[in-house]
This record gives C-alpha cells, structure tokens and sequence, in this order.
C-alpha cells in the first residue's frame, strides 16, 4: 500500500487538490439554490429595519442578553453530547461484529421519527415529578415526588435524544466511505488499536462529526416544541411570543436576526476548524473495513444506545400505546386518519427528492472548491436552518403574499418550505462524503472523453450513493415531523399526521393523538429497516 498512517496525518494539513477549472454550471446552481435561502433572511432583516427604535430596544432590552446566554449555552451542550452519543454508536454498528448489529443500527436511527415536543411530552408523563414512575415509586417505597425535569436539565436532555442521530447518521455514512488501510498501516508502524483510532480514524471523521454537531445545535437554537413544553425560556420562545401577542413583528424579526448571527458565527467557527484538509486516498483500491470482535466496551455502548433509544422512542410509544388501549377499552370514536397518513407520506417524499437534488451542487461546490467563497457558499443554508420554523414560515408567506400570490397555500410552496428548512441536513451528509472522493476520478474520466453531466451520473453520484440515501432519508424523517411550516404553508384542508396530533394534544384529547403518533413512528420504522438491510446486502457483496 503507497499511503501510510504517517502521510495521512501529514494530508490532515493541508488539501492539495489538482488545479482545475470548476464546472460553471455546477457553481451557478449552487448560487441559485443559496439565493433561495437569502430571501427569508432579507425579509427579515427588512423588517427589522422598518421596526427603527422599537428593534433597538428589544435588542438591548436586558432580557434580550440572558436569552441569548441561554440558547447558546444549550446548544452547545446539545451538540457536544449529540456527538459524544453518535460516534461510539456509530463505530459499533459498523466496525463492531455485534450479534444483529444492523437491527441496532436501525434502532439508533428511529428517535429522529418522533417530533421533540412527544418526546418532551411523553418524558414529563413518565419522569416528571407526577408522572407514572412517580406513582409507581410512591406505591412502591412511598416517594411522593421525583425531582422537577423541567428548566435546563429537561430541556438538554430531550434536545440530546431527539438530535443524537444527526450526528449518529453523518458518522456512520463517513465511517462506511473511510478506507480501513490508513488504519492497518498505524499498525503495521506499531501503534496500538486505539492509537490508531484517535490519530488517523478521528481525524479523517472530523467533517462528519463537527456537521452532526452543527445539525444538533442549530436544531436546538430552533426547537420551539420542546423548551415550551419543559418550560425553557430561550430566544426561540421569546420570538414564538412576540409574533403571538404583538401586532408589530419588528421586534421578533430583530431577535431572529440574532439567531441568524449565531448560527453564521458557528458555521464560520466550523468553516476555520475543519480548514483544508484532505480526506480522501490518493492512490490504491479501498477494501471494506474488518469487524473487530466485540468487547465489554462495545457491550457497554450498546446498553447506553438501547438506554437512549428507550427514552427518546419508547416513551412515546408506550404513552401513545395506553391512550389508544384506553380509547379501544372506553369504545370511543376516533378520527380517521388515512389521508393524514397518505399526505405524510407523499409530501415527505416529494421534499426529500427536491432537497436534495438542491443540495447536490451545493454540496460539491462547497466540499472541492478551491476559492473562499465558494467554500462558504453553504452558509446561508445552515443560517436559514436555525431559524424558528414558525418565523421561517411566516417569511415565507409574506414574500410569496407579495410577491408570488398564485403560490400561496400551495404544494409546492410547502415543498420548498420543507428544502428551505433542511438543506443543510443533505448538504452536511453529502458534503462530508463528497470530501473523501478524490478528484483525480474525474480528471481520469474526463481524459477517457466522458462529458461533465456523464461523469456526474458515471462516477460521482455512484461514490456518493450510500451518503444520497442516509440524506434521502434523513429529510423524510424530518419533513414528516415538521410542524411549523405544515401548519402555516399547507393548502386549506391539507392534514398530515403531525397537524393532527398536535391538534389533539393541544385540545388535550389524547385519545384522539394516540393513532397519529403511532403511525408516524411506524413511517420512520420502514424507511430505516429498508436502509439498514440495503447496506447489509452492499457491504456483503463488496466483502465477497
């Protein structure tokens, strides 16, 4: 093998890519699909700016400054323990022989099925200091009341399990491009296992894990369900207040704007951390990796993961089971909700298509470029992304009542409100397998005649395939969950799952909530399996 452990380290600073002409096509896509993406943002900076002294005081209003202290502190602490959560996750179900390691692997996946507030719901039915363990607890030992799980606690820790599977996702499609033989040659220079890991693996994952975390925070900047469940006052909730109770939303869309510098301040902080590093092979056939046996650390991350899952998807189901055993036992009459069910599943696929058709260019252009500019071109996707999904909505309705009024409450409007909101979901998965291509694949191809859209269906979009489905189906499973962007961008009469469960919690039938949220998880469960058992039948198939 040519490439060594040593010269992969030595890769790690600095990129040197073969200098080329960018397809002018491809960046002039990207330009159009991160032009969409400004259009909320300068509606919202308008906005701000027509509020004059009134956008002043809410921006230095006292409050304002602990807010602000409170959403980056928990967005912090959410993608750090995203991450901590995903990579060990990550690492078993793809390099552990763990007996019925793809069930697991599917299992890790699903809590990105549930919307947060359910989680958020279910866990203060379970946990919270009235909740079924308590009751249980005081018949048991005479506890009368656990200890209170809202506030920060509450709040990080839902946060934690409904966003560790960004991060999970985004590594593990990494771990499965990444060439084991980097690893064998630290070996075969004498360093140990774990060494090995930590100096060569780790760094070459860096993209993947610091895109998991940035999903993970930005997520967090922008859940408005959960913190108002758990009672969490962060910029989110503050902003859901002022477009609530205030007829002047000057003030809301300047503590909008504020998210919008966070989240570009955390893009850019990526942007210099990641900096140029190669994390591709230069020459040589990749092998699939080799399972390592399974360890008492390995057993040990896998009842953590199961303990995680548990939470973050059991709590709900097992709520959502009782009251719909409850409702079957009182012979009450329930909703129906086939077409809610069949709008969930149309629209979610329809939006995964397009989002990440959109995030192809971006993600090439951004992943391989070689200018500055270029390299933050997906910027504004990722600022967009942290945006409250009741403010990007409204933003959206007010520029398309303005300016595009035949689109107003239409399919395709919400459509593109799904792409505008989880761009840079696909973009950060197809990005970091984009950066492990090397691009003399397609000098090769180019010099054997191939035209450029040739070498885009013959050679790119072949190596980034397993990444094109975990961002296909990261999309569906969120788009499906979104609540904010259904309810204000559906046509007039268009259900889906989500609406009517949030419908019936907020009326407090819980009854009435209980089948909705059953199939959701159920319309996260098939897309999940399906991919688990795919991977399994292309891996076994490059392993023989």
């Amino acid at each position: 093998m040519s490439v060594s452990a040593g010269g992969a380290l030595r890769g790690l600073r600095g990129r040197t890519w073969p200098t080329r002409t960018r397809p002018s096509g491809e960046f002039v896509l990207a330009m159009l699909v991160t032009s969409l993406a400004l259009c909320p943002l300068a509606y919202l900076a308008w906005r701000a700016g027509e509020g004059g002294e009134r956008s002043l005081a809410a921006l230095w209003h006292p409050r304002t400054g602990e807010l602000l202290l409170r959403s980056v502190g928990l967005a912090i602490t959410v993608a750090v323990t995203s991450a901590l959560c995903g990579l060990p996750l990550a690492w078993i179900t793809e390099r552990v022989a763990l007996p019925g390691r793809r069930v697991f692997a599917v299992l890790f996946a699903l809590p990105l099925a549930v919307p947060s507030y359910l989680t958020a719901f279910a866990l203060v039915a379970v946990l919270g200091p009235r909740g079924a363990l308590a009751d249980l607890l005081d018949r048991a030992v005479g506890l009368e009341r656990l200890p209170e799980m809202y506030g920060f606690a509450g709040a990080w820790g839902t946060l934690t399990l409904v966003t560790f599977p960004y991060a999970y996702l985004s590594i593990r499609a990494a771990l499965r491009g990444l060439d084991p033989t980097l690893e064998d040659a630290a070996r075969v220079l004498g360093e140990s296992r774990r060494a090995a890991f930590s100096l060569v693996t780790l760094p070459l994952l860096r993209p993947a894990i610091v895109a998991g975390m940035l999903l993970s925070a930005l997520y967090a900047l922008g859940d408005f369900g959960a913190i108002a469940v758990l009672r969490y006052p962060t910029l989110t909730y503050s902003i859901y207040n002022q477009y609530r109770l205030s007829f002047d939303r000057s003030a809301a869309a300047t503590l909008a704007l504020l998210l919008v510098v966070l989240s570009a301040a955390a893009v850019v902080a990526e942007r210099r951390w990641r900096r140029r590093a190669v994390f591709y092979r230069s020459v040589g056939t990749r092998r699939p990796a080799s399972l390592q046996p399974p360890t008492w650390w390995a057993w040990l991350v896998l009842g953590g993961g199961l303990s995680l899952v548990g939470l973050a998807l059991g709590a709900p189901v097992s709520v959502a089971a009782y009251w719909w055993w409850r409702a079957r036992v009182l012979s009450e009459d329930m909703p129906a909700v086939g077409q809610a069910f069949l709008n969930s599943l149309l629209v979610g696929f329809a939006a995964a298509v397009l989002t990440v058709c959109l995030a192809l260019p971006v993600a090439r252009v951004v992943s391989q470029s070689q200018t500055s500019f270029a390299r933050l071109l997906d910027v504004p996707l990722w600022v967009a992304y942290s945006l409250p999904g009741i403010v990007l909505a409204l933003s959206i309705v007010s520029l398309t009542a303005r300016f595009l009024p035949f689109l107003y409450q239409t399919i395709p409007l919400l459509l593109l409100g799904y792409a505008l909101r989880f761009l840079p979901e696909a973009t950060g998965t197809l990005k970091a397998v984009f950066a492990q291509q090397n691009p003399r694949l397609e000098e090769a191809a180019r010099t054997l005649g191939l035209r450029r859209w040739s070498i885009w269906w013959r050679v790119r979009l072949p190596l980034a395939f397993p990444g094109l489905v975990a961002a296909l189906t990261l999309v569906f499973l969120t788009t499906v969950k979104e609540l904010p962007i259904t309810l204000l961008l559906s046509p007039i009469g268009f259900s889906t799952l989500v609406t009517v469960v949030w419908n019936a919690t907020a009326e407090a039938y819980w009854t009435h909530a209980a089948l909705p949220t059953l199939l959701l998880v159920a319309i996260g469960v098939i897309p999940m399996v399906l991919l688990g058992l795919w991977q399994e039948r292309v891996q076994s198939g490059q392993g023989g």
